[in-house]
């Protein structure tokens, strides 16, 4: 397990990112998990970036796991932020014109497409989102 524990910020995405997509090379990750991660972490980060301790700033600690049979990988996104489960919220309508849509909900709809397992639990005062997405070689 690899861990970061980063200042939750808007400019930290790409630190965050460049530290996943790292561990991801180095396991020899398909360029299009590791772009369907990337896209995770710049949603999921950035959410926590830009509303968990709003108008403060905060810390929030990234983990970076590897599960064999099948080779996975889990990255856990924990922040002491306002609760939130963005899990909880409506699914947009992705067959409406865009003109009728309502803003938000389609980031977390992209992850949640894209990743093999998205939970969240608030514990000890703790947002903990987790995303799973195997990763075949």
């Amino acid at each position: 397990m690899k861990e970061l524990t980063i200042e939750a910020a808007v400019e930290s995405i790409e630190i965050v990112t460049d530290f996943v997509l790292g561990e991801l090379e180095r396991l020899g990750c398909p360029m299009k998990a590791q772009t369907q991660i990337a896209v995770a972490i710049d949603e999921l980060f950035g959410n926590i970036a830009k509303y968990a301790y709003s108008p403060d700033v905060g810390k929030a600690t990234v983990r970076f796991e590897v599960e064999n049979e099948p080779l996975s990988v889990v990255i856990t996104f924990i922040d002491n932020g306002k609760p939130f489960n963005p899990l909880e919220q409506a699914e947009p309508d992705v067959h409406a014109a865009a003109s009728e849509r309502v803003a938000g909900g389609l980031g977390i709809f992209l992850v949640k497409k894209t990743m093999d397992m998205v939970e969240y639990n608030f514990e000890e005062g703790k947002n903990i989102l987790k995303i799973k997405k195997k990763i075949s070689k």
